[in-house]
């Protein structure tokens, strides 16, 4: 949101106040209040008749420091709040002397200037990070009498910004309007389904601006040496996190609003849908899977979308007799072929469904203000939404959810979340401007609980679409609705990345192409692309995407890269721990692993799998890719050709072919077993050591987060030595590659 006309003058009918000076300052055991009133204070009658700005810096764990900048706060507290952990008990020092103040949490420092104007620093180890000036902080009030608060921080030469959710727009949000409000717009435009208002820094600090309503960024776009945010009220509340790397920001980022959860390893293996209009019975699902058998296509997950209910009744959660007469039954038989069930829901009762009149008669369903429960003909006709606020309408869906769970249904794909209107009066009484984001967080951990209380920690995953901040916590997120071409491919892999940027551990897409269907040399592109995702969906609108609706390649191109990914199962298994264990994302930007290299400050058709693979999807029918290395030797994990870093390089791919790229002195284990996820990730495994150099100790992975066995390498004079020094490994080769 803009509130000035270029430099010099405010937009017709606007107002604005800022912090002329420091008052005065109040120095607490773990906070420091500051007081700064709207113009010097000159004499006691300067005291009279103008505003007063509270600030208040606190810290709520290790390297974070929160502001809180705020006009009248004698509101009530506003709800929904996002929930953060900040219980960590760390030393703060707090240090007012004559000419600053400064509140210091581990490495992390914010310094308040306190003569002259306004004038507070952030800083790590006496490292400037970024700063809040004379100009920076304003209270706006319109012409009707709305107020907002906004903040600017400093952006520096070269400084480059990444995140704010899943957007598909360039990976660099330099120069970008960036409205944080959920949006089921598809991935070809300015809107997102999973706004998160958290921004990450090349200068190695994030932002996370404490509000699930909107927030208007403005980066480096309304002054272009500044990143504005505002929210519209008396309040604005935001948190820095220190680095120094961008890695570092993530690790404290998602330890205050929550890391992702450990997800089950049968849910990296390929899932196959039923697509979204097509026809589908039974019978269909039993030929796609016999069909997949038949060819050697190892699959994990089965997913019935939309229309294994019946049409206008969406949702009732009663599977369509007609096409589905057994579904007990089929699924059971689907199971007892190793595989794991996934069903389409989204949060909206259609008025011709059996549970509409049943939740508007116990008070389940969102409200207008009036009482009278909000409908609209938008997606199904008549369709109210459950009102997550209360806690009975929650146990009420969740219990719907069980019957399903209970005739074997394992996880399911939480579709829509974004379009919650602001029209309407929650049942505790929550801010609906807040709730509209919120929502996506409030239905996709009622459903992730249920599940995690069903199968345990580390059995429960989503296929959700909507998101906000502390999203990553209920994984999987999908990037939504794309089109079938190469446009679309890349524009989604901007949005996974933007997405772990910004704090999610894994993310997936649908291969193919949603929108339309893909001619066969994209699905043969995307294949390659999408198996190496942390998760991997085939899925459509109006068409399959079984292989062989394709042409014959295509299932060969599906088979190899399918059973490469299962073989890599112990390394990105590891990967994954890292997501849930330190918030760092399994699909990384270049940025995340190279920050000091600048040549990949803008890099949007590559990333890093985990910390050692470098991928670039081809996104051309002829094969023909482009992509940068960073320095030092990378050898393709595919041919074993070396090739020296700093440069870019251009190649030309097969379709069974795709830049996959190892580092320089990485370890990668290779699994025995390349026909399923789960199996002993340790047994027969091959420890390929790429380009070796020095000592490494390599951790194979166990089930549940355990340590199967921890191998220690070295290398001398051509000669490979290994111990195991921890756990058991006694079937492991190691290659020199």
């Amino acid at each position: 949101m803009k509130f000035t006309d270029g430099y010099w003058q405010l937009r017709p009918g606007l107002t604005r106040l800022r912090p002329a000076a420091v008052e005065s300052v109040e120095a607490g055991d773990r906070e420091l209040t500051v007081y700064a009133p709207a113009r010097r204070i000159e004499r006691r009658g300067d005291t009279l008749n103008q505003p007063l700005f509270t600030v208040t810096f606190s810290s709520p764990a290790r390297g974070v420091i929160g502001v809180r900048i705020s006009h009248h706060h004698g509101a009530a507290p506003a709800r929904p709040a996002y929930r953060l952990n900040t219980g960590d008990q760390h030393p703060v020092k707090v240090d007012v002397g004559p000419a600053e103040a400064r509140l210091t949490s581990g490495e992390l420092s914010v310094v308040i200037g306190l003569d002259g104007s306004w004038d507070v620093r952030f800083e790590q180890d006496g490292r400037p990070l970024t700063n809040s000036g004379e100009r920076s902080v304003g209270l706006i009030t319109d012409a009707d009498g709305n107020r907002y608060v906004h903040e600017q921080l400093a952006l520096g030469v070269g400084e480059t910004i990444y995140g704010l959710g899943e957007r598909f727009g360039p990976l660099v949000k330099n120069g970008q309007i960036v409205d944080s409000w959920n949006a089921d717009g598809g991935t070809s435009s300015e809107q997102a389904y999973k706004n998160v208002p958290f921004f990450l820094s090349s200068r190695g600090y994030g932002v996370l601006v404490d509000n699930p309503a909107m927030v208007s960024f403005e980066i480096g776009s309304e002054v272009t040496s500044r990143n504005q945010f505002s929210v519209e009220g008396e309040e604005l509340a935001y948190y820095v996190f220190a680095g120094p790397s961008p890695k570092d920001v993530l690790r404290r980022y998602t330890a205050l609003t929550g890391r992702p959860a450990r997800v089950p390893a049968w849910s990296m293996g390929l899932w196959l849908s039923t697509s979204f209009t097509t026809d589908y019975t039974e019978q269909t699902t039993t030929s796609f899977v016999d069909g997949m058998a038949a060819r050697d296509l190892p699959l994990s997950v089965f997913h019935f979308d939309c229309f294994w209910m019946r049409q206008f009744n969406w949702c009732d959660f009663v599977w369509d007799p007609v096409a589905f007469p057994d579904p007990a039954g089929m699924v059971r038989r689907l199971k007892e072929r190793g595989l794991r069930i996934s069903l389409w829901i989204n949060p909206y009762i259609a008025q011709r469904s059996v549970l509409f009149e049943e939740g508007r008669r116990l008070g389940y369903l969102l409200k207008r203000p009036d009482g009278s429960v909000w409908q609209w003909d938008l997606w199904q006709a008549g369709m109210a939404i459950v009102d997550f606020s209360n806690p009975d309408a929650t146990a009420w869906f969740r219990s719907k959810l069980q019957a399903l769970i209970d005739i074997g249904v394992d996880c399911f794909k939480t579709d829509f979340g974004e379009r919650i209107p602001t029209d309407v009066a929650w049942f505790d009484g929550s801010d609906p401007a807040r709730m509209h984001n919120y929502y996506a967080q409030l239905y996709n951990a009622a459903v992730f609980g249920l599940l995690e209380e069903n199968r345990g920690e580390g059995e429960a995953v989503l296929f959700a679409r909507s998101a906000t901040a502390g999203g990553q916590q209920f994984p999987v997120h999908w990037g939504g609705d794309c089109e079938s071409t190469f446009e679309a491919m890349a524009e989604s892999l901007r949005g996974g990345l933007s997405l772990a940027a910004s704090g999610f551990g894994y993310w997936s897409h649908d291969i193919g192409g949603f929108e339309g269907t893909p001619d066969p040399a994209i699905f043969k592109r995307w294949v390659a692309f999408g198996l190496l995702s942390s998760h991997s969906r085939l899925h459509g609108s109006s068409s399959y995407r079984v292989p062989w609706a394709f042409d014959d390649e295509a299932v060969d191109v599906l088979r190899t890269f399918t059973k490469l990914k299962l073989s890599l199962m112990p390394y990105l298994v590891t990967a994954a721990e890292e997501a849930h264990r330190d918030g760092v994302p399994m699909m990384r930007p270049m940025i995340l692993e190279f920050p000091d290299d600048p040549a990949t400050a803008h890099l949007d058709r590559q990333y890093l799998l985990g910390p050692d693979l470098l991928v670039a999807p081809v996104m051309s029918a002829d094969g023909e890719v482009s992509f940068y290395l960073p320095a030092g030797r990378w050898t393709s994990f595919l041919t074993g050709e070396v090739f020296e870093g700093s440069r870019w390089l251009t190649q030309t791919h097969g379709f069974d072919s795709v830049p996959l790229l190892v580092r320089e002195g990485a370890v990668i284990p290779v699994g025995a077993v390349d026909d399923r996820p789960e199996y002993d990730w340790s047994e027969g495994v091959e420890l390929r050591w790429f380009q070796p150099s020095e000592d490494r100790t390599v951790t194979l992975p166990g089930p549940d987060g355990e340590v199967a066995a921890v191998i220690e390498l070295t290398y001398r004079n051509g000669e490979v030595r290994s111990r195991v020094i921890e756990g058991s490994c006694e079937n492991y080769t190691v290659t020199i590659c």
